[in-house]
């Protein structure tokens, strides 16, 4: 009989608590928690990882880097503002689907987070995020795609806000698809914030 992958497993109890982190919180769920939920000795979980701190960096890091390589590509592969914001939504809503669970650990941690030393690296990807998203309104309305009457920072705090809280009530596998809710985010932010002139174009 083969052995099992340690890699796999190393894999699945990351998912797991991963679960258990978005479900009860970081800080309410022990070592413990996780080890029962995956069927194993507490002092087992230590050969996969050296503590539930490395657990949870490991599951931000993957999130952020696939996250923002998204951004990142759309951003290099079209100029046009409202392009960028479509493919930024889309890639957001695909990230929700992907990994919930590391999207919602994300939301409910990230800023306390971001003022120790080993998750630092969040506090650049806050910013980050916050200067691309800002930077592609600024770029619309200067290009006329967007309202001129737009307030930069109210349409980013709004964009943000609508797009991230869908992982509150979207659930991956149904009746939704992916594609059916980032359309309808898209078309009601696009006739919301869409310039008259380029509307009736």
């Amino acid at each position: 009989m083969a052995k099992p992958d340690p890699s796999t497993r190393r894999a699945e109890v990351l998912a797991l608590s991963a679960k258990l982190f978005a479900e009860n919180g970081y800080r309410a769920t022990t070592v413990r928690d996780i080890a029962d939920a995956a069927g194993i000795l507490s002092g087992s979980l230590y050969h996969h990882f050296d503590s539930k701190e490395s657990m949870l960096d490991e599951i931000l890091r993957d999130f952020l880097d696939r996250l923002f390589g998204e951004y990142r590509a759309v951003l290099a592969a079209v100029d046009a503002p409202r392009e960028q914001l479509r493919g930024c939504v889309i890639a957001s809503f695909a990230a929700i689907d992907a990994h919930p669970d590391a999207v919602a650990i994300y939301q409910a941690e990230a800023r306390g987070l971001a003022q120790q030393d080993r998750f630092a690296y969040i506090a650049d990807f806050l910013q980050e995020f916050r200067t691309m998203w800002r930077g592609i309104i600024s770029r619309g309305i200067e290009s006329g795609d967007f309202r001129a009457d737009l307030d930069i920072d109210v349409t980013y705090r709004f964009l943000r806000d609508t797009v991230w809280v869908a992982v509150r009530w979207y659930r991956p596998g149904g009746q939704l698809p992916v594609s059916t809710v980032a359309d309808q985010y898209l078309t009601i932010l696009e006739h919301g914030i869409a310039s008259p002139e380029k509307e009736q174009s």
